[in-house]
C-alpha cells in the first residue's frame, strides 16, 4: 500500500443531491431543524437512501439523534443494488469523499472485520457505482461536524444475505453495537410500489393504494420496533414487501437480539414516515422512506 491515500469520490453529488458544500450544508440544516430530539443518544439508526428531495427531510429525523459527543465511529450498513454479493464487503480505500469534508475509514476495525474471513473487498467501480451508503455520508457529515477531526467510519456492503448469515454477522457486529461511541447508520428505503417495481400488493379495505402501502409499511416498522429478526423475516415471506435494505436491517435486529441476551436493555422507536408520492392508480409508483432510531437504556 502507498502513502497516497485512497479516495472514492461523491460519485452521486450534483445529481441526488448538490454538489455545492454551502448549498448542501444548508439544506441539511434546514432538514435537521425540522426534526425534534427525542430519542438520544441513538446507537443505531435506520434511514433511508433516496434523493434528498425524495427523503432529505425523513432522514433527518433518525440523524437529529446522534450525539457527535460520545460517537467516535460510524459504521454504515449499505444494501448492494449493483452486484450480487451473498456475504458483505468491505471498500479498498481509505477516505470517503463528500461536498461538506473528507470522511475516513477506520482501517483498525477494517482490519478488525477483514481477519475474520467473512468478508470480501469490493471493486472501486462498485464502491462508486453504489449509492446506498454514499447518501448517508453528507448526512454523517453534517451530524458530526462539531467534532469533525475526532470520528472515523466503518463502510459495509450487504449482501443478500441468509437468514443464518445474518444472525453471525449480527453476531460479530453486536460487540462493536455494544460500545457507546460507536454509531450504526442502517440503509434502507421501505416498499417500493407500482409495475416499474414489480410489487403491487394492494389490501383494498386499506382504501387508496397509498393507504394500503403505509399500512403494509407501518406492520414491518413496528415488526422492526421489536428487535427480533424473526417475526420480520416471516412478514417479508408472507408480503414480499420491497424493503431494499432488509438485509442490513436483519444483522441489526440479530445484533440486538445478542445484545439483549446478554442482559442489555434497548428500545427501537421509528420517527418519521413518508411516500415520494401518493399512489391512487395502477400506473402510479412510489417509494416510501421510514426514519428511526435504537436507543441503549
Amino acid at each position: 500500500m502507498s502513502n497516497r491515500a485512497l479516495c472514492r469520490d461523491a460519485s452521486h453529488a450534483g445529481s441526488w443531491y448538490t454538489a455545492s458544500g454551502p448549498q448542501l450544508s444548508a439544506q441539511l440544516d434546514g432538514w435537521l431543524s425540522q426534526a425534534q430530539t427525542s430519542k438520544r443518544p441513538a446507537r443505531a439508526i435506520i434511514a433511508p437512501h433516496a434523493g434528498y428531495t425524495y427523503c432529505g427531510s425523513c432522514a433527518a429525523h433518525a440523524y437529529k439523534q446522534v450525539d457527535p459527543s460520545i460517537t467516535r465511529r460510524v459504521f454504515i450498513l449499505g444494501p448492494s443494488h449493483h452486484v450480487a454479493l451473498s456475504r458483505c464487503a468491505l471498500s479498498t480505500v481509505d477516505i470517503y469523499r463528500t461536498p461538506l469534508y473528507d470522511l475516513h475509514i477506520d482501517q483498525k476495525v477494517y482490519g478488525e472485520l477483514w481477519k475474520t474471513g467473512m468478508f470480501e473487498r469490493m471493486s472501486m467501480q462498485t464502491d462508486e457505482d453504489e449509492h446506498s451508503i454514499e447518501m448517508h455520508l453528507p448526512y454523517t457529515a453534517k451530524a458530526m461536524e462539531s467534532h469533525k477531526d475526532e470520528f472515523t467510519i466503518v463502510p459495509v456492503l450487504v449482501g443478500a444475505l441468509s437468514e443464518s448469515k445474518e444472525q453471525e454477522f449480527g453476531k460479530l457486529f453486536s460487540k462493536y453495537l455494544a460500545d457507546p461511541s460507536n454509531l450504526f447508520v442502517i440503509s434502507s428505503d421501505f416498499c417500493h410500489w407500482g409495475q416499474r417495481f414489480r410489487y403491487t400488493y394492494y389490501d383494498e379495505s386499506q382504501g387508496e393504494i397509498y393507504r394500503s402501502i403505509e399500512n403494509l409499511d407501518r406492520m414491518g416498522m413496528s415488526i422492526i420496533e421489536q428487535l427480533d429478526p424473526v417475526p420480520f423475516s416471516n412478514y417479508l415471506k408472507k408480503y414480499h414487501n420491497t424493503i431494499c435494505g432488509r438485509h442490513p436491517i436483519g444483522v441489526l435486529l440479530n445484533a440486538a437480539t445478542e445484545l439483549r441476551r446478554n442482559g442489555v436493555n434497548m428500545s427501537f422507536s421509528f420517527l418519521n414516515y413518508a411516500q415520494s408520492s401518493q399512489c391512487r392508480s395502477w400506473q402510479d409508483s412510489s417509494v416510501s422512506y421510514a426514519a428511526g432510531a435504537l436507543v441503549v437504556h
